[in-house]
């Protein structure tokens, strides 16, 4: 939505792997980092870096410790039981198939 809304042109973002090829249409700047800041723009890939995304701009509004804190405060430890978490360590025949059926995923 930032993007299509003109406000990261020529800015670094990142966005659901399978929308990512979609940002230089909208003058983005796409990136593999699972959380990034560009001046006052955050974005951030994925269910689980909005939690990422959070306690990133938590560290940056009330400081690394309270960041910290809230972190351990929700237990956020994430131990996926995978490595199938992006496209770049996903099984190869799984990430083609949701690439031929983004509707599987996007729905």
């Amino acid at each position: 939505m930032l993007a299509a809304a003109g406000l990261l042109d020529g800015r670094r973002a990142n966005s659901h792997w399978l929308a990512l090829d979609q940002l230089p249409a909208y003058g983005a700047l796409p990136t593999a980092d699972r959380v990034v800041v560009d001046g006052k723009y955050v974005t951030a890939a994925g269910v689980s870096a909005g939690i990422d995304m959070a306690l990133t701009l938590a560290g940056r509004i009330v400081g690394d410790a309270t960041a910290q804190a809230i972190q351990l405060g929700i237990e956020y430890d994430p131990q996926p039981p995978y490595r199938a978490g992006s496209p770049g360590t996903a099984p190869a025949p799984i990430v083609a198939a949701l690439r031929a059926n983004p509707d599987a995923v996007l729905r």
